[in-house]
C-alpha cells in the first residue's frame, strides 16, 4: 500500500524547525565552496585601502577578521576533505571552479602583507606556506585538466571553441596567486639580509604573472565575444579578470620601489615600469565595461540579485584596484592617479560593506529555514 491508511487522516508537517549546530557545522564542513576564501582576500584587501585613507583603527580590525576568518575556512577545508574527499577532488577537477582554490594562496598572503608592519612573523610564516600550496594548485589544477583532455574526458565536439568554452574569469585567480607571492616577497626585501634573493623571486613571480595574464586574456577575450555565458557566474568571474590587472600593477609598483642597488631592479625596472602602467590603463578600461555587463544583467534581463559567494570575486578587485591605483600613483609620482585611487577607496569599503550585509541576511535566512539544502 502506497498511499495513507484507510480512515487515517492525512500527515501534515509542522512548523519547520531550524537545524541544530551540529547540523550546520557538518553541511559546512561538506560544502565549503573552493572560493570561500575569496571572503578573506576582498577584507584584507580593504583592510589595506583604509588604512591608506588613514582610518587605522577601522584596517586594524578588517586585517584581523580576515586572519579569523582564514583560520576558520582552513579548518572548514580540512574538514570538507576529511568529510567529502570525492567532493572536493571533483571541484578540484572542474575548470568552472577548480582555480577557487587558488584564493588560498592569495588570502594567505594579503593577510601576511597586512601584518607586515607589526608582526612580521606572521608575513613570514603565511608567505611559507603560501609556497607549497601555489606549487599544488598552479600546477595541480592545469595538469589535472590537460591529463583530463588527453583521456579524452574533455568538452565533446570538434573544432577550437568547444575547448575554450570552460576558460572563463575565474582562471584568473592564477594569476592572483602568483602576483600575490610576487607582492609578499617585495615586501619582505625591504627589510631583510635575503634581499637581493626576495627582490629576484618578486620579479620572477611577477614575470610569470604577466605571461598567464597575456594568455588568459587572449582565451577570455575570445570566450567572451564568441562563447556566452558559463554557469550563470559570468559577471563576478569577469571582475576577477580586473582583479588580476590590478595586483600585477601592484607588485610591480612595489618591484619598483625595492632598495636602490638590487641588480635585478637595475635590468627590469624600465619593463615592469612601463608594463605596469599600461595594465593600470587596461583595468581602469574593463571598469565601464564590466559596469554595463552587470547593468544589462540585472536590469534588462532582470536577473535576481541576491548574494552569492562570488560577489567576493568583485569586492576584492575594487579594493585591490583601489590600493594598486593610490602606491602606483604616490610611488611614480603621479598626483591624479593616486588621487583616483583615494576615490575609489571608499568604493571598495560601501562593495565590502554591501556583500558583509547581504552574507549576514543569506546566513540568517538559511538557519531560519529549517531545512538545508
Amino acid at each position: 500500500m502506497t498511499g495513507p491508511e484507510a480512515g487515517a487522516l492525512p500527515h501534515h508537517p509542522g512548523p519547520s524547525r531550524a537545524p541544530s549546530a551540529r547540523t550546520l557545522l557538518r553541511h559546512w564542513l561538506r560544502h565549503q565552496p573552493p572560493a570561500a576564501f575569496a571572503f578573506v582576500m576582498a577584507t584584507g584587501i580593504v583592510a589595506q585601502a583604509l588604512s591608506d585613507a588613514g582610518w587605522v583603527p577601522l584596517s586594524r580590525a578588517l586585517l584581523w577578521l580576515a586572519a579569523a576568518a582564514l583560520a576558520v575556512l582552513a579548518v572548514g577545508l580540512v574538514g570538507r576533505l576529511a568529510t567529502n574527499r570525492a567532493g572536493a577532488v571533483a571541484d578540484f577537477r572542474d575548470p568552472h571552479v577548480g582555480f577557487g582554490y587558488l584564493t588560498m594562496v592569495a588570502a594567505c598572503n594579503v593577510v601576511g602583507t597586512g601584518f607586515h608592519a607589526t608582526l612580521p612573523g606572521v608575513t613570514w610564516a603565511l608567505a611559507l606556506a603560501s609556497i607549497p600550496l601555489w606549487l599544488f594548485l598552479a600546477y595541480g589544477i592545469p595538469l589535472s585538466m590537460m591529463l583530463r583532455t588527453e583521456m579524452g574526458e574533455g568538452g565533446g565536439g570538434a573544432g577550437l571553441l568547444p575547448r575554450l568554452l570552460p576558460v572563463d574569469g575565474t582562471w584568473f585567480l592564477w594569476v592572483v596567486a602568483t602576483q600575490s607571492l610576487s607582492v609578499v616577497a617585495a615586501t619582505l626585501a625591504v627589510d631583510n639580509s635575503s634581499i637581493r634573493l626576495l627582490s629576484d623571486a618578486a620579479v620572477a613571480f611577477w614575470g610569470i604573472g604577466i605571461m598567464l595574464y597575456l594568455t588568459l586574456t587572449t582565451l577570455v577575450m575570445l570566450r567572451l565575444l564568441t562563447g556566452g555565458e558559463n554557469h550563470g557566474g559570468i559577471v563576478p568571474a569577469n571582475w576577477i579578470f580586473m582583479g588580476a590587472t590590478a595586483i600585477s600593477v601592484l607588485a610591480g609598483s612595489m618591484i619598483l620601489n625595492l632598495p636602490a642597488g638590487v641588480p635585478v631592479l637595475d635590468l627590469a625596472a624600465a619593463t615592469v615600469g612601463g608594463i605596469s602602467y599600461l595594465l593600470w590603463a587596461f583595468g581602469l578600461w574593463w571598469v565601464p565595461l564590466l559596469v554595463a555587463f552587470g547593468i544589462w544583467r540585472h536590469l534588462v534581463r532582470r536577473e535576481p540579485l541576491q548574494y552569492v559567494t562570488a560577489l567576493w570575486s568583485i569586492v576584492f578587485p575594487l579594493g585591490m584596484f583601489s590600493v594598486a591605483t593610490f602606491h602606483f600613483g604616490h610611488e611614480n609620482r603621479m598626483p591624479l592617479v593616486a588621487t583616483l585611487g583615494q576615490w575609489a577607496d571608499w568604493i571598495a569599503v560601501a562593495a565590502w560593506t554591501l556583500a558583509a550585509l547581504g552574507m549576514a541576511v543569506a546566513g540568517i535566512r538559511f538557519i531560519r529555514r529549517g531545512a538545508l539544502p
